[in-house]
């Protein structure tokens, strides 16, 4: 018996929405442990902030330029097998990165986790969306949440296995690795299913729904929700990736503390992105961004004049309302172009990524200079860029 079959009611294969959720958490898991072991490789290797900021661009351009040509060309030839290749990238990155020595193995090792990375978004995003029976909000957030508690149990799990023990033990996370490839042939098996439907002229697949709107609101919209997702991820950068060398170097925390800190930040993201989807299916997704972006303003604004105490409640409201933004923003641009959900989804996860590799490397080379403190403050102004989701029209769906 299959227990990944479709509710007949509503087309909605929940069984492999869950599946997909899990690739996802398992993935940015794994993903979360670069950014969670900057502190043990920046002593170890003796790095300096720009080093830190030259190897996270590496992973994020890795992680950014290939996903829209995946995306793409899984638009045109869909292949069934491809989630386990990227997990194979993946596994095989962390596991170099746990006996690398040298920037430059250092820099190999992240590259590597980065394609993987960049194969599993657009093609699971595309895949939530062919599974979510029209519910694509609920099913952007399902598959979201699991990427964001992903990336939040990674810097604890680095606290408590590699902190204590070393960097070699960063191998132990290919366990993960594999079973969350045993975990994606299931989804693997249906999708080619899915596919022999198709062509046989049996579709059962829920029609895609896209947006009532003319090719120059369309061509506004996608420059709107561009300059959002600029505005969302450079922000967030600079919080992800400087968090706990901001909570060392302003309050004194020690390294393993700033990892929980970090936890508690991240699983406010997690939380915030769940609900986001969900909300944007029942309000409409162009309020959703509103108060997503432009209601993080007055935190961020607060933020580097806070004590600790205050610090972690700002960052923890931070997290939870701007996380919101990424479903509701993706599902709009989807619904815009539903004939190209791959590439779509790629071009958006990619910008994402590419952003925040970006903005690292140029915040590292800043906070050499000024130091970290300085950072928060400059950033602090980005989410006012939200102002521009005045731009979005207000659009009725149509099949």
């Amino acid at each position: 018996m299959n227990k990944f079959k479709d509710n007949a009611a509503t087309g909605t294969s929940f069984g492999i929405l869950l599946a997909l959720s899990f690739s996802h958490l398992a993935n940015d898991t794994l993903q979360s442990v670069i950014s969670a072991v900057y502190p043990m490789l920046k002593e170890s290797l003796a790095l300096s902030f720009a080093q830190i900021g030259l190897i996270t661009l590496v992973y994020q351009i890795s992680a950014s330029v290939f996903q829209p040509v995946v995306g793409f060309y899984l638009d045109k030839r869909p292949n069934p097998w491809f989630l386990p290749v990227g997990m194979t990238f993946t596994m095989t990155g962390l596991t170099t990165l746990a006996f690398a020595h040298t920037v430059t193995l250092t820099v190999v090792a992240v590259f590597l986790v980065g394609i993987g990375s960049s194969i599993l978004h657009p093609e699971a995003s595309r895949l939530t969306s062919i599974a979510s029976g029209g519910k694509r909000g609920m099913a952007q957030s399902l598959f979201q949440v699991g990427g964001n508690l992903g990336g939040s149990l990674g810097p604890l799990l680095v606290a408590l296995i590699i902190a204590p023990y070393g960097q070699k033990h960063i191998a132990l996370f290919s366990i993960l690795s594999v079973i969350c490839i045993l975990v994606m042939i299931p989804i693997c098996k249906w999708y080619k299913r899915k596919l022999k439907e198709l062509k046989s002229g049996k579709n059962t697949m829920q029609p895609i729904k896209h947006l009532a709107i003319s090719r120059p609101k369309l061509i506004l919209s996608l420059i709107v929700l561009l300059i959002l997702i600029f505005s969302k991820y450079v922000y967030m950068a600079s919080l992800t990736n400087y968090y706990t060398f901001y909570l060392i170097e302003k309050f004194g925390v020690t390294v393993q503390q700033s990892q929980f800190y970090l936890f508690g930040f991240l699983f406010a993201i997690a939380l915030g992105t769940l609900l986001g989807g969900p909300i944007g299916d029942r309000v409409g997704r162009k309020y959703v961004i509103w108060v997503s972006i432009l209601g993080t303003a007055t935190f961020s604004l607060m933020m580097p004049y806070a004590d600790l105490q205050w610090t972690c409640i700002l960052s923890l409201v931070i997290g939870l309302i701007l996380s919101s933004a990424f479903s509701a923003i993706l599902v709009y641009a989807q619904e815009l172009l539903p004939m190209k959900l791959g590439l779509i989804s790629g071009l958006f996860f990619g910008l994402a990524f590419g952003i925040a590799g970006i903005s690292a490397a140029i915040m590292g080379n800043i906070a050499d200079e000024k130091g970290i403190e300085y950072i928060y403050h400059l950033v602090s102004f980005m989410p006012l860029l939200g102002i521009v989701t005045y731009f979005l029209p207000n659009v009725k769906r149509k099949v």
